[in-house]
């Protein structure tokens, strides 16, 4: 997110209609009319009165990013005296069975979002969501009174139906180690998304000098780490869509899947040279080496140049070392340089009290709040746009400027995460996992796993 996020772009126009359109036709969750008092025969839902006492629950991941809420509940809870928030929280790779076994045993929480490894797609076509237009309107909210962008509601909203409330915008980014590129004397990566010379062939150039393979593994650092995102996603960075295009206009169930073709093999075999053929790039049993299961190299100094999403920045302020933001460069597709990521908040349509519930979520994506998460998390960006001029002063020893550069380059240049578009995702994402693992420590060649994953996405998909 930024000042003016410059969604007007035809780019992120097309992608948004092309969201709606292709979750348009599911068969979603309750409304707000059918779950709140006076309007259905379901009154044990209350929506609550002002005097009356409820408890909402608040489900969130267990990390630092996400917990920081429980310092904005006091506050909540004083200007909300009849609305108690409580905070359930679950590590990341289990949110979505934590979830699922608490709405199975009658015990859903209000309020979440899709911070596991299931997306907005996978969440609406189970009907686990509430429809928020009826609440929007008796309450009178509006996008453009919270500075939220009206394509940003729209990604959430299917057929007129709203179903969920954008809460923080993220973007891919790279960020890189200043200091190794002094020592390596190499200029620093621009952050500028027009600039024609940035391309994926000059990363590697400026990844070599800073490359240092010795059998002392603390002498050994590397010029860069290319994670960009889920692993089916990043095909379409060098121009290779391995979904086909009816998947966003058939509610994220595609067709067909490319993942064993030519032009998909050869984008997987063009990351994968970076570690064996040019050998800027750490293997996945290095990388755990130097910063343990789910550590960073880039955090220990040992990586030059790291690709990923603008959630690292959060931290970045404790860096030992100097670090800077720049774009991603060209990688063969003139629209897609960015893999985009718009957490949302959804009320569960087992709630109990979705009217407090949204009270909830309009304290949490009001400005001044959105101002003080950016401290509160570390540096979570914001969906307000009037807090946007904060979040890119956020960050010690980073030029707010270039932050908003790569922020508005992304944007312009992004496509929301397959993860949030494709029905049972986290089945695809766990398959992806396994069947890739042999690839990233060189035990397997992109040819001998991809048919497989080719055979078993489908099935999934079919399921």
């Amino acid at each position: 997110m930024m000042n003016k996020l410059r969604l007007s772009s035809v780019f992120l126009l097309t992608l948004i209609f092309v969201t709606v359109i292709a979750l348009s036709g599911c068969s979603g969750g309750k409304s707000a009319a059918e779950v709140t008092p006076g309007t259905d025969n379901n009154s044990s839902k209350s929506g609550g009165s002002k005097d009356e006492q409820v408890t909402i629950t608040y489900y969130t991941i267990d990390s630092e990013d996400r917990t920081f809420v429980e310092k904005l509940v006091p506050d909540f809870e004083k200007e909300h005296p009849n609305i108690k928030v409580k905070v359930d929280k679950a590590p990341y790779e289990q949110f979505d069975s934590k979830l699922q076994t608490l709405i199975a045993a009658g015990k859903s929480p209000d309020v979440t979002s899709h911070y596991g490894y299931g997306g907005f797609a996978e969440y609406y076509n189970k009907g686990m969501l509430l429809d928020l237009t009826d609440l929007i309107k008796e309450d009178g909210f509006s996008a453009e009174a919270n500075n939220i962008p009206d394509n940003l509601i729209k990604i959430y909203t299917i057929n007129d139906h709203v179903y969920g409330i954008p809460l923080n915008m993220y973007v891919t980014l790279m960020l890189y180690n200043k200091d190794m590129f002094d020592e390596a004397k190499q200029p620093y990566p621009t952050s500028d998304y027009e600039d024609k010379d940035w391309t994926f062939e000059k990363m590697v150039e400026y990844a070599r000098p800073m490359t240092v393979i010795s059998d002392d593994i603390a002498k050994t650092q590397y010029g860069l780490d290319f994670f960009w995102s889920e692993r089916d996603n990043r095909p379409l960075y060098f121009g290779a869509d391995p979904y086909s295009a009816d998947t966003w206009t058939n509610g994220g169930v595609p067709s067909e899947t490319y993942f064993d073709t030519p032009e998909v093999m050869a984008a997987y075999n063009k990351l994968f040279d970076l570690i064996f053929k040019d050998k800027v790039s750490p293997t996945s049993e290095w990388s755990k080496s130097v910063a343990g299961q789910n550590g960073d190299p880039f955090v220990a100094g040992k990586i030059g140049m790291s690709v990923g999403g603008s959630w690292n920045l959060a931290g970045a302020n404790d860096f030992p070392f100097n670090i800077g933001v720049a774009a991603v460069p060209w990688g063969g597709n003139d629209k897609v340089r960015s893999t985009l990521y718009v957490d949302p908040l959804f009320i569960l349509k087992d709630s109990k009290h979705p009217k407090e519930a949204f009270e909830w979520i309009k304290y949490l994506i009001r400005a001044d709040i959105q101002e003080k998460s950016i401290d509160l998390s570390g540096g979570n960006p914001p969906v307000n746009t009037e807090a946007a001029e904060v979040y890119y002063k956020h960050f010690e020893g980073i030029d707010p400027q270039d932050i908003k550069n790569v922020y508005e380059g992304a944007v312009k240049y992004g496509f929301e995460s397959f993860n949030h578009l494709v029905t049972n995702y986290s089945q695809i994402n766990d398959m992806f996992i396994n069947e890739m693992q042999p690839i990233e420590t060189g035990h397997k060649t992109v040819e001998e796993v991809m048919p497989v994953i080719q055979k078993k996405v489908t099935d999934i998909i079919k399921r």
